[in-house]
């Protein structure tokens, strides 16, 4: 038997209505073109055959998988894209080129850090949930390869440098970046709102990890956001008082006002995100508190702020001259040569 489109009570949407493999079927189509509805019944009864023929994990599509993980709790950011790209492709389908290829298509000339977040990520974690219910086989996916990360600080009197070279409408913006570690969409776009002047602190809010996050705001900041001459919508702006655009890559709508500034300041091979970097550093050098930097500045692994760390050792000098032959780049006085020649 096969499956049949039916009207019930009058309504305008077609039905599916049967029974095809065992399967019992009564399901609205959603339509009330009548040659739409019998496109999705014939999908619909292909479905089935195909799963009673090859099983669940030959039918099973990335559309369903990822409905059933942001269910089930998962992340949901980044998802809308790659389910745009893949809906109801199966996910016996989903392999390594198939990735790739969404990557290309739905990011083309991203950074591997910015694919790897915003494509492998998500795809990885949709295709583990789905593999633990019977939907799929579980693949290994390999990732882009990252360059290391560069940590590229600057000290306390070349940031004051900067900032004194910076044009009147960016200061404001990259004495904020020096002094709450924000990356440059969180400040770029943030908003009055989040500003709390009570308590003299900033609340994240859509950060990069999902998760809200507060700092305090160092006076120095505070005085620069309290000269502005506004007090709603976008806190910095651009030259024109408009504020800055919301853009997948914001950083280079300040691109050109920050190298200028950097080039007066003579300052080379600096970016904005470096300001988050510096900030880093100078929090370990300041506090040697793993855990409080890694909450303000809203990583999601100890692991990740560790590299603060490891290029903050100024403080252990003292314990790698206390190794033996630590003072043996003394020069030696003229009376203890004397008593090693006597000695001799």
């Amino acid at each position: 038997m096969s499956l049949k489109l039916i009207r019930r009570h009058e309504g305008r949407n077609w039905y599916i209505r049967g029974t095809i493999r065992g399967v019992t079927v009564d399901e609205s189509t959603g339509v009330a073109d009548r040659s739409v509805a019998e496109t999705i019944r014939a999908k619909r009864e292909w479905a089935i055959i195909q799963e009673s023929i090859h099983g669940r994990k030959e039918t099973a599509t990335f559309l369903e998988a990822s409905v059933g993980y942001m269910e089930a709790g998962g992340e949901r950011r980044f998802l809308k894209p790659l389910v745009d790209h893949f809906g109801t492709t199966a996910l016996a389908q989903i392999d390594q080129a198939a990735i790739e290829r969404a990557a290309r298509t739905l990011y083309a000339g991203a950074l591997p850090a910015t694919i790897n977040r915003q494509v492998f990520t998500p795809v990885s974690a949709v295709l583990k949930h789905a593999a633990k219910r019977g939907l799929c086989e579980l693949r290994p996916i390999e990732r882009p390869k990252q360059p290391k990360g560069r940590i590229r600080c600057l000290t306390p009197a070349e940031a004051d440098r900067l900032v004194g070279k910076c044009s009147e409408h960016l200061r404001p913006l990259v004495v904020f970046l020096f002094y709450t570690g924000a990356r440059l969409s969180e400040a770029l776009y943030l908003d009055w709102r989040q500003i709390d002047w009570a308590l003299r602190e900033v609340r994240f809010l859509e950060t990069k990890n999902g998760d809200d996050r507060g700092v305090p705001l160092h006076p120095r900041v505070f005085a620069e956001i309290e000269a502005l001459p506004h007090r709603s919508g976008a806190v910095f702006r651009r030259p024109d008082g408009e504020p800055y655009a919301r853009k997948r890559n914001g950083g280079g709508q300040i691109k050109t006002a920050f190298n200028g500034a950097c080039r007066r300041a003579g300052i080379k091979d600096f970016s904005p995100h470096d300001c988050r970097h510096t900030w880093a550093s100078w929090h370990y050098a300041a506090n040697r508190n793993l855990p409080a930097l890694m909450e303000l500045g809203g990583w999601s692994s100890e692991k990740m702020v560790l590299r603060y760390a490891h290029v903050n050792v100024a403080h252990l000098a003292d314990s790698i001259c206390a190794l033996p032959w630590g003072n043996s780049g003394k020069q030696t006085s003229s009376n203890e040569k004397s008593s090693a020649q006597s000695a001799a």
